[in-house]
C-alpha cells in the first residue's frame, strides 16, 4: 500500500513538473518570438531566423550566450509588447536552466526554416557559390541548407545577420573551429560579400 501511495505521489509530482515546464517553455518561446518573429521566423535583416536551426547548434549558442562568451548586441523587441526595455541575448539567457535551453532548442528545431525574401546581386551570388563550393561545402553542405550538418543554416538567412556574424568571426569575437578560422581568414572582403549574397539568393 505504501508503495502504491509513493508511486501515486511521484506520478503527481511528475505531472506538476511537466505542466510547469510546459508553461515555462511557452513563456520563453513568446519572449524569443518578440525579437525573432512568429514561430522564430524573422522579418528583420539584423535578426536571424531560428526556426529549423539544428537542436545542437541552437542549444550550444544559448549556452555560449549565457556564459557571456559571444557578443551580445542590444535589441529592441520587434513585436508583442514593444514597450519592453531593449535586451540582449546574454540577458535573455542569464536565468535559463540547462533543461530549459534544451527544450527551447528542441522546440525551434521542430519548426520549418523559412528562407528570407530579400534582394541580392546575382553576379555576386554566382561568385559566392564558387567560394562556398571550394571552401565551405565540406561542413555546410547543400549550399549551407542542410540541418543534418549541425553547423547552422546559412542558406536563406538574412544578409544583415550574416554580415554581422562574419564580421564577428573575422574580428575574433566569436569562437570557431580552427579549420574554419583558417579558411575564413584566407578569404578576401570581396569573397565574404559574395558569400553573403549567395546565401541570401537561396529563397
Amino acid at each position: 500500500m505504501k508503495r502504491l501511495i509513493s508511486a501515486a505521489i511521484s506520478l503527481t509530482l511528475g505531472l506538476f513538473a511537466s505542466v510547469a515546464m510546459a508553461g515555462e517553455l511557452e513563456s520563453a518561446v513568446e519572449n524569443c518570438n518578440g525579437c525573432h518573429g512568429d514561430d522564430g521566423v524573422s522579418q528583420w535583416t539584423d535578426v536571424p531566423t531560428i526556426a529549423g536551426v539544428p537542436e545542437f547548434v541552437h542549444a550550444d549558442a544559448l549556452y555560449i550566450f549565457r556564459d557571456g562568451d559571444r557578443p551580445c548586441t542590444e535589441s529592441e523587441y520587434r513585436q508583442g509588447d514593444t514597450s519592453r526595455p531593449a535586451t540582449t541575448m546574454c540577458d535573455v539567457t542569464a536565468d535559463l536552466s540547462d533543461d530549459m535551453i534544451d527544450e527551447i532548442a528542441a522546440y525551434y528545431a521542430g519548426l520549418a526554416f523559412v528562407p528570407a525574401k530579400q534582394d541580392f546581386d546575382a553576379d555576386l551570388a554566382a561568385a559566392g557559390k564558387a567560394v562556398h563550393d571550394a571552401e565551405c561545402d565540406r561542413c555546410h553542405s547543400e549550399g549551407g541548407s542542410n540541418p543534418e550538418d549541425e553547423a547552422g543554416i546559412l542558406a536563406g538567412q538574412w544578409m544583415g545577420y550574416l554580415e554581422d556574424t562574419f564580421a564577428e568571426y573575422r574580428a575574433g569575437e566569436r569562437d570557431q573551429p580552427k579549420k574554419m578560422e583558417e579558411k575564413l581568414n584566407a578569404l578576401s572582403d570581396d569573397d565574404i560579400k559574395a558569400l553573403v549574397h549567395y546565401y541570401a539568393s537561396q529563397q
